[in-house]
């Protein structure tokens, strides 16, 4: 099956990173961190569109992403059956992502 459009949901973990990137921007520029926010979330609006262009994940084992600013990676899941795209989270590039898990050092 194949879908005309898809319907975008956004995680409440999506939402809480937006706003905290927003907050971080807004310290020293409250007009561009507006604009940031934005900009990541109109390019996940186009998520919408099944010929917007997306990829396999390589970080996050069956998740896709897309890269919504330079610095910014959104990372979500598709469902073809269902024509959903989950949005996880959005993340610095220079994040460590997924997190990796306290004690799992050897030592």
């Amino acid at each position: 099956m194949s879908c005309a459009h898809w319907q975008i949901i956004r995680r409440p973990e999506y939402q809480e990173d937006l706003e905290a990137i927003q907050a971080w921007v807004a310290k020293d520029n409250p007009l561009a961190a507006l604009d940031l926010w934005l900009l990541i979330d109109t390019q996940v609006d186009r998520l919408r569109d099944p010929l917007f262009p997306r990829r396999a994940s390589q970080r996050v084992a069956d998740a896709h992403e897309l890269v919504a600013h330079p610095n910014y990676i959104v990372y979500f899941d598709q469902d073809p059956v269902r024509c959903t795209a989950t949005v996880r989270a959005v993340v610095h590039v220079a994040r460590q992502f997924p997190p990796i898990a306290s004690g799992s050092e050897g030592g």
